[in-house]
């Protein structure tokens, strides 16, 4: 078995570590995620995260299993709306954005530029196509689901009973990220 990845932000202040498989890998079509995707790859030199579709690669980990090793006081939140159930997390030194968080969740949804070359676990599924403009068509490599699939939902509740139905708190995020 490969030693689990050590991941960091595009300039290495921020580093973490994530232990075991990811519970999927993904890459989401949302309007959300293409919203703030642009918003955050605008942000001075930080890594491009929406792809040639405008999807934005994820891979979801259970939070117990994602350890932050240095650099946790540059991370910063970003909310499309004050009253967002989501936040993106941004290392805020090299403005790269580190992971997507659902209020009250159990799961991080880590962005795919934290991954070396090469070392990106293999496209699992495609969620939320519904949301793409007319005329985008995607690749027929991976499932492409119009919403949230049942197998998708059945990974995340598998997740959840495995950590015990806990959501751990991420209070070292402090802030918001300033554009």
């Amino acid at each position: 078995m490969n030693p689990p990845p050590q991941l960091r932000c595009a300039c290495g202040q921020v580093q973490l570590q994530v232990t075991g498989a990811p519970i999927v890998s993904a890459e989401c079509c949302c309007t959300s995620c293409r919203t703030a995707g642009a918003t955050l790859q605008a942000l001075p030199s930080a890594p491009r995260i929406l792809g040639p579709h405008g999807t934005t690669r994820f891979e979801l980990y259970r939070k117990d299993r994602v350890h932050f090793l240095e650099g946790a006081h540059h991370l910063k939140e970003h909310r499309l709306t004050p009253e967002a159930k989501t936040r993106r997390v941004v290392a805020t030194c090299c403005n790269t954005p580190v992971f997507l968080e659902f209020e009250s969740g159990h799961w991080l949804s880590l962005y795919g530029c934290l991954w070396s070359d090469g070392t990106l676990p293999r496209l699992e599924l495609r969620t939320m196509a519904s949301d793409l403009p007319p005329g985008v068509v995607l690749p027929d490599d991976v499932p492409n689901s119009r919403t949230q699939s049942f197998s998708f939902f059945v990974k995340l509740l598998g997740a959840w009973i495995k950590m015990g139905f806990r959501s751990p708190k991420l209070a070292f995020v402090q802030g918001t990220l300033q554009r």
